[in-house]
């Protein structure tokens, strides 16, 4: 049932006249709990909650149960990698204005394609009769990825009732609707005499909740990252996807890789710790090396190229590694309140996983103006930025000549969207192949005009010559005046000039790295954590713009921070959320945030002509584990070896006055 009115107040009003009789079912709210005999079955047709699972692959398990069986080292961990929500600044919201042709629908999505698409297939509309415009949608982190349900509904009320039909998601119902992480671990890793990880196995339980979907493939993800920076020769996994009385589980920033980085970021300290030596010297003892690249993991990834122990040790001196030791010794020695812990994560992640092309259109106008045209959807990352330079640069033109376009399906043909860190290296090479393109045509203008040589016409300060007689030129204004007349530019389909077209198909997925150290102080009487310092260092391959890759490495930072000490979605026995507004769900704020000390790593990647990799979701990956880890650190030299996100001060407090939580530890 839907109710519609001409504003909010009579919608609501409306609304409290519908009367609906419930039939209560039984509720399973937890991902264990659901596979207990005698659970509540969410669905009538199957006979189970569990909606997929992926066994161990025989060949694999028969190298896994040899090295366990030679291990002089067995470390088994229990994880919780806890449900927390998405919160973009801007809630879900949708707005569609029916015209004598065209339905307009502006809609808060990272997707605007897909977006049309599904509005075009449910509503019955050809995609010259729907026009979908996204404009900045306050933060989409995963959540904005797809084509809501409403949104579709809303174009369908815009087109029955002939007038524009609003719809806006309050904050309570964002924070009750869609979901990240959501998944359970138990992790064993087999070591040898010298520290080094021979053989790891883990089973991971992942919560769908209510409507099994994307949380498989998130699953997936982790199964595939699972091995880490580290030489691992053996990693096994089995996978199960169940169904609970929950909102349902999306990629939300990170997607599937903080899951995989939070475990083995994880049980490399708890492995350090039985061995009794620091958990750094543990990871350089297992890092890949720089010429190991490209590197088949047992799990099937490529990675394309890497240099791990440099991130390491450039993040190391950043933050003064020994000297926090040494400050952390003395502290103990002294038996002193503050409580101070250290936390290094070394991390590798896969970028670019999805949309196999991107396109862009790039054409030069008559007054010297560029137009670029992309199939990506900037929403606060800076593309129109990025795009602009990789134009002013491959162009050789002002960057202030440069105009991008994106987000308006009417002029953008199509698009595959932003998501999963790939806009500007499969956006952003489409833009560099254009515009190469566009070069190769002028160039090829120029000659004509010039009667020369195309290998004699040179290209300098948006002037095209011929070498070694700069007198002899012609201007971008110029050529794009020849070319609709000219015979040497072929048209584009209906329009002819200087301009180009591109679906850029990626070859392969990137594999950014780096490298996390955190520092955070504990008060052993309260169990109040302080985050004080971060250190990060992130490779994303060749860095375009500083400014921006380190811009989404803070709000990587800041939510990897969040999910390790603060924030959790809850749900009571009933199937209630606990959490629905921002009184009950706890955000981090800069007030709780020091400022960050970063550098970049770059390691460019030969996957793309830009050697770029992504960075949108890297901060979040390399963060979440580092101060996680830091806040266990601070508890080590008090028996604690685990605990389970959010490291909340109540969690924290019963931490130093309990015991070894959740960890087995096994010698052969």
């Amino acid at each position: 049932m839907v109710v519609v009115a001409t504003s909010l107040a009579a919608a609501v009003d409306a609304a409290e006249l519908v009367v609906v009789d419930y039939e209560p079912l039984g509720v399973v709210v937890d991902a264990h709990a659901a596979l207990e005999p005698g659970a509540a079955i969410l669905f009538d047709d199957y006979p189970t909650n569990v909606a997929l699972t992926v066994d161990v692959d025989q060949a694999a398990a028969a190298e896994s149960v040899a090295a366990f069986e030679n291990a002089t080292l067995i470390v088994e961990l229990d994880m919780h990698n806890q449900r927390v929500a998405v919160m973009p600044l801007e809630t879900n919201a949708v707005l569609a204005i029916p015209g004598p042709d065209v339905l307009t629908v502006h809609v808060s999505t990272q997707t605007p394609h897909a977006v049309r698409d599904a509005i075009a297939e449910l509503c019955g509309l050809d995609h010259a009769q729907l026009r979908v415009i996204a404009r900045w949608v306050g933060g989409g982190f995963g959540a904005k990825s797809m084509a809501e349900v409403e949104y579709v509904l809303v174009a369908r009320l815009a087109l029955l009732l002939k007038r524009p039909v609003r719809w806006h998601q309050t904050r309570s119902e964002n924070l009750q609707s869609v979901h990240g992480r959501a998944q359970d671990q138990t992790v064993r890793v087999a070591v040898d005499a010298h520290g080094t990880m021979t053989a790891l196995h883990a089973d991971l339980l992942s919560d769908n909740g209510a409507y099994p979907g994307m949380n498989h493939f998130l699953a997936g993800l982790t199964a595939r990252m699972l091995a880490g920076p580290y030489r691992i020769a053996t990693v096994t996994s089995a996978i199960r996807s169940v169904a609970t009385n929950t909102a349902p589980v999306l990629g939300y920033r990170g997607a599937g890789r903080p899951e995989a980085t939070s475990l083995i970021e994880r049980v490399v300290d708890v492995i350090a710790a039985e061995l009794a030596i620091d958990p750094v010297e543990l990871r350089r003892r297992n890092l890949l090396s720089s010429d190991s690249f490209p590197y088949a993991a047992p799990t099937g990834a490529i990675y394309d190229v890497g240099d791990y122990h440099r991130a390491l040790d450039m993040v190391l001196a950043l933050g003064r590694y020994d000297h926090l030791r040494a400050e952390q010794a003395a502290r103990r020695a002294a038996g002193t309140r503050l409580l101070l812990g250290i936390g290094v994560s070394t991390y590798v992640e896969v970028t670019a996983g999805a949309g196999p092309t991107e396109f862009a259109d790039v054409e030069v106008h008559d007054d010297g103006a560029v137009t670029v045209k992309v199939g990506t959807f900037g929403h606060g990352q800076g593309h129109r930025t990025t795009y602009a330079q990789i134009a002013s640069d491959i162009l050789d033109i002002e960057f202030d000549a440069v105009r991008v376009v994106d987000g308006d399906t009417a002029l953008v043909a199509r698009g595959y969207g932003t998501y999963g860190s790939r806009s500007m290296q499969v956006g952003g090479s489409a833009v560099h192949a254009a515009c190469t393109a566009v070069v190769q045509q002028a160039r090829a203008l120029a000659a004509d005009a010039l009667e020369a040589s195309t290998g004699d016409i040179v290209l300098h300060d948006g002037v095209f010559a011929v070498a070694g007689v700069p007198a002899r030129s012609v201007s971008w204004i110029d050529l794009a005046r020849l070319a609709p007349r000219s015979s040497v530019v072929a048209s584009n389909g209906e329009r002819a000039g200087l301009l180009a077209t591109i679906d850029w198909e990626r070859p392969a997925s990137t594999y950014p790295f780096g490298a996390h150290l955190a520092v955070v102080e504990i008060d052993a009487e309260t169990g109040h954590v302080v985050l004080i310092d971060h250190f990060a260092i992130d490779d994303c391959g060749t860095v375009l713009n500083p400014m921006i890759v380190e811009g989404q490495v803070h709000g990587g930072i800041a939510q990897g921070a969040a999910q390790a000490l603060y924030e959790a979605v809850v749900y009571d026995d009933a199937g209630n959320v606990t959490t629905s507004s921002l009184a009950d769900y706890t955000m981090i704020s800069a007030a709780e945030l020091p400022s960050f000390t970063l550098a970049s790593c770059e390691t460019p990647t030969p996957v793309n002509p830009l050697g770029a990799k992504g960075i949108g979701e890297s901060g979040t990956i390399g963060a979440t584990p580092a101060v996680h880890n830091a806040v266990i650190d601070a508890m080590a030299h008090l028996g604690v070896r685990h605990l389970d996100m959010p490291c909340t001060p109540e969690r924290v407090w019963r931490a130093i006055h309990g015991a070894h939580l959740g960890v087995k530890v096994n010698r052969p």
